[in-house]
């Protein structure tokens, strides 16, 4: 907004500073600070109302003995999160980015949908909220809504998404010399599994005081990077093309939601950290999810997202291993699933497996950055 209003001033000469609205980075720093600026000044007066109000948090019965103190701590503390990141994004965004509008309406949605199930918790007072099978059938009918649109549209998307967009890019392969392409309704179930696999191994993630945030904010630093230069021409050359990755002008303002999400999450952590003043709830990770997962789709980095969200995928790999081995075979293969109560049960503290959790997300941010040259 603050793009579409004030930009087309700067060829006043007395407003000619406001040419820098036209950088990306710019607009990028603006928007990290924005959010997090926003997050750090209205959580105090949050967390108090969700006191105030009874907005505790809900413990599992079967979970470690040392999560049972959280219970009535205030949660569905996402809802802050996404109130600071999409106000920054709107505020500092060129509206007319339609692949921005996409991952934005995938955030606010999911975090609609983790609101219910929040809300059904509390009502309930049981960790049982929304059944899994609703939530889900809500997050596919929301992703193939938009993978839909990204991969049929005619209209209002840009001329190199359309030309690309059933071209799949694999890491560690230049885009450009190997070529590989899959039907347009395999691709939209493909990038529809991988928002809603994304987003619920964030909720599955969010489970230790956090946990989630470190891996989100370290994933979005990643998106930001390669939204960034998927974008960049400098000195006239299309620098995605030096890289061999997929060259989409329209990525660069997605850069800007990278760093709301990530000004956002810094704030939330500062309440966040251990012990935990708030939870994120699931209006959080899953929007936040969400979001990760529909920026992998319109980056093209559907299979890189596995390694740059590791922590996630082994989570989600946890949690259905675990299921499974019960299942077929009447026997656990962790102590306790998500993987990180595992860590707990074998007695390693809390700030432990968050920070080597962290650690480890960090490696595979290094590991997702280093495919731009290894190709």
């Amino acid at each position: 907004m603050i793009y579409y209003l004030l930009y087309p001033l700067h060829v006043h000469p007395a407003l000619s500073f406001l040419n820098v609205l036209r950088y990306v980075p710019f607009r990028t720093l603006a928007a990290t600070m924005t959010a997090m600026l926003l997050t750090f000044g209205i959580y105090p007066w949050f967390i108090r109302t969700l006191q105030s109000k009874q907005i505790g948090q809900i413990v599992r019965k079967d979970g470690p003995a040392s999560h049972f103190s959280k219970a009535g701590t205030p949660t569905m503390g996402g809802s802050l999160i996404l109130l600071a990141m999409i106000g920054a994004t709107v505020l500092w965004a060129d509206p007319h980015n339609t692949m921005l509008w996409l991952v934005s309406a995938v955030t606010v949605l999911y975090g609609a949908i983790g609101y219910i199930d929040d809300a059904a918790k509390i009502r309930k007072q049981h960790s049982g909220g929304l059944p899994g099978r609703y939530k889900l059938l809500l997050q596919f009918a929301i992703a193939l809504g938009v993978c839909g649109y990204l991969f049929y549209g005619k209209t209002g998307l840009p001329a190199d998404w359309q030309v690309l967009r059933e071209r799949v890019a694999v890491p560690f392969l230049a885009f450009e010399k190997h070529p590989i392409s899959i039907p347009s309704w395999a691709y939209v179930l493909a990038a529809a599994f991988v928002i809603v696999g994304t987003s619920n191994a964030v909720n599955l993630t969010d489970g230790l005081d956090g946990l989630a945030i470190g891996p989100v904010m370290i994933n979005a630093g990643t998106y930001l990077v390669l939204a960034y230069l998927a974008g960049l021409t400098l000195f006239g050359r299309d620098i995605a093309r030096y890289l061999d990755i997929p060259s989409i002008a329209s990525a660069g303002e997605l850069s800007i939601y990278c760093g709301a999400m990530i000004g956002a999450g810094v704030g939330f952590l500062w309440y966040n950290t251990y012990p935990a003043q708030v939870f994120m709830g699931d209006v959080g990770s899953l929007a936040l999810g969400g979001g990760l997962g529909a920026l992998a789709v319109v980056t093209k980095n559907e299979l890189l997202s596995i390694l740059l969200g590791g922590i996630f995928v082994t989570e989600a790999v946890s949690v259905i291993g675990q299921v499974f081995a019960f299942k077929v075979f009447g026997k656990r293969i962790l102590l306790m699933a998500p993987i990180h109560h595992h860590f707990e049960k074998l007695g390693w503290a809390e700030p432990k497996v968050i920070v080597r959790f962290w650690i480890i997300s960090i490696m595979l941010a290094i590991a997702s950055l280093s495919t731009l040259k290894l190709r």
